[in-house]
């Protein structure tokens, strides 16, 4: 066994010679042994690492036995440290003033070896119990006893006195019984009579040490026996009693016994009560410090949430600028031919106009003013068309403006339709049907970047020659529904769940960027609603818009 496993003694000794006996005697029984000569000296040596008992002689040189007792009650960290008094003296009133001062046991130097080791054995067994039930509430209290003896004179006798001293004692028929009153209410001590013929008392003392080393409970089990010492006595100690008081002994002795030992007991008490505060506090302190880190952690996470949203919003913005910039790339160059065509018999016709004008102004020819008139209506409906492109395309161009306005959809619908001509050809049919209320609270976009999509999409799926496209609007319940429908190929089932990923195409390589639908997909979430694609009335694809009219 290991120094470290051993129990450790420091000896209040001054006289060299009984100090050298005890150190040979208890060394021979596994105890490690620390001397000092004077009370002063352990007090010193008490203010290192502790031992698991102190043996203090009574008589010592300057401060007494009972004072360096007294001065270790009243520190907190050996207050409940077990303590065993010795003297040469074997008056009462001696061992009374040792008890009083706080020791734990008290022995006359010379008791018999095997009674003196079983008292330090069961001293040390206190200290190094460790309970894990809570300590009885450390408010004002009686102690309650249960007592267990043959005798029923001597345990009227016992109840009277420990009744009068303030304490509650509860009598035992049997070690059933013990046990029983044990489940119950908490318990300070049990007082086992131990010359019984109805019960075993030391098998009794075993259960009960047992039973509080595997529940946890800290009740002082105490021998009531026959004699200071004796089989009886040692066999009891030996079993796990804390202490033995002889049944001789008269009131006042067997009271301060009793209290000795309820002192020791309540002491623990509150030294449990301490530990258990502090280690609560401990773990607020830790619980604080852990939801301290948790809410930096969270901050941090928070910061790092708004700044990814930052950037997904940056990002999601350049992708939209990038698809639209796209689309308006397309678009140009069918704009630029819908332009010249005006613009180029516009130019024709004013040629044309300031000749006869000059003319008729020098011949007074009517005709050729005539002719000039007509040519200037020309030119006015090329001017008007010219107009009218320019106005769609820049609402068209309003997909940045700020929050949801009021937006007339057939109209923002026809200039999509407008741009899209030279996409959509000669050969495209082109259906409206709006029968939703013209006006709906949305952002721009989601017409003109939305239905444009889809729109173009379409009329890349059609036929160059005999495509259709049928554009529709209707109030369903509390949602604006816009339908646009083709009589192109569709979209197989396996590929709808992928159609709005981000770059996912079903076009050729280099035909398309994979991010129309995904940015359509995310501006109607936007909107608080759904688009969904399914088949068409004609075979082909059917993209559907519901927008929540209230949430709009």
């Amino acid at each position: 066994m290991m120094d470290g496993d051993l129990p450790r003694l420091l000896l209040v000794e001054d006289s060299e010679t009984q100090a050298l006996q005890f150190r040979l005697l208890l060394e021979s029984v596994g105890f490690v042994v620390d001397r000092t000569r004077t009370a002063e000296e352990a007090l010193d040596r008490l203010n290192g690492e502790l031992p698991d008992l102190v043996v203090v002689d009574f008589n010592l040189p300057g401060m007494n036995g009972d004072e360096l007792v007294r001065r270790m009650r009243h520190a907190s960290r050996t207050r409940t440290l077990p303590v065993l008094m010795l003297t040469d003296a074997a008056a009462h009133d001696v061992e009374r003033q040792g008890l009083d001062s706080g020791a734990n046991a008290y022995l006359p130097k010379s008791s018999e070896t095997a009674l003196l080791v079983s008292r330090m054995r069961a001293l040390v067994r206190q200290r190094r119990a460790t309970g894990t039930a809570a300590p009885i509430d450390s408010g004002f209290r009686q102690a309650r006893l249960v007592l267990i003896d043959d005798s029923a004179t001597y345990r009227l006798l016992l109840r009277t006195v420990l009744t009068a001293d303030g304490h509650v004692v509860v009598e035992a028929g049997d070690g059933a019984d013990v046990i029983a009153t044990l489940a119950g209410e908490p318990v300070d001590c049990v007082l086992i009579g131990l010359d019984s013929l109805r019960y075993d008392a030391t098998e009794l003392c075993r259960r009960l040490d047992a039973r509080r080393r595997r529940t946890g409970d800290a009740y002082e089990i105490v021998g009531l026996g026959g004699m200071q010492d004796g089989p009886a006595v040692l066999a009891a100690l030996n079993a796990g009693a804390d202490d033995v008081v002889p049944r001789t002994q008269d009131r006042d002795m067997l009271l301060v016994r009793i209290r000795a030992t309820l002192r020791r007991k309540l002491a623990r008490d509150e030294e449990m009560r301490a530990a258990a505060r502090a280690l609560e506090q401990e773990r607020t302190l830790e619980r604080a410090r852990a939801e301290a880190e948790s809410a930096d952690a969270l901050a941090i996470a928070n910061r790092g949430l708004e700044e990814a949203n930052a950037r997904l919003r940056e990002t999601q913005g350049q992708l939209v600028q990038s698809a639209k910039m796209a689309s308006l790339g397309e678009l140009v160059a069918g704009i630029a031919h819908e332009i010249n065509n005006p613009l180029a018999f516009i130019l024709a016709h004013q040629a044309t106009v300031e000749r006869l004008v000059r003319e008729a102004e020098t011949g007074g020819e009517t005709a050729k003013l005539v002719k000039a008139t007509a040519r200037l209506g020309s030119m006015r409906t090329g001017l008007v068309r010219i107009q009218d492109l320019v106005v769609k395309l820049r609402r068209f161009s309003r997909l940045d403006d700020g929050g949801p306005v009021q937006t007339d959809i057939p109209e923002a619908i026809d200039a999509v339709l407008t741009l899209l001509g030279p996409k959509l050809g000669d050969g495209v049919t082109v259906t409206r049907d709006y029968a939703a209320p013209a006006t709906l609270v949305c952002t721009p976009a989601l017409v003109n970047q939305v239905v444009m999509n889809i729109v173009a999409n379409a009329a890349d799926a059609v036929p160059a020659a005999g495509g259709r496209i049928a554009i529709g609007t209707a109030q369903r319940g509390g949602d604006y529904v816009i339908t646009i429908a083709d009589n192109g190929p569709g979209v197989p089932e396996a590929l709808r769940t992928r159609l709005f990923e981000p770059f996912y195409t079903t076009k050729d390589v280099g035909a398309g960027t994979g991010l129309g639908l995904a940015i359509a997909y995310g501006i109607v979430k936007a909107h608080g609603g759904t688009i969904a694609v399914d088949d068409g009335p004609e075979g082909g694809a059917c993209f559907t818009l519901a927008i929540p009219v209230a949430a709009s």
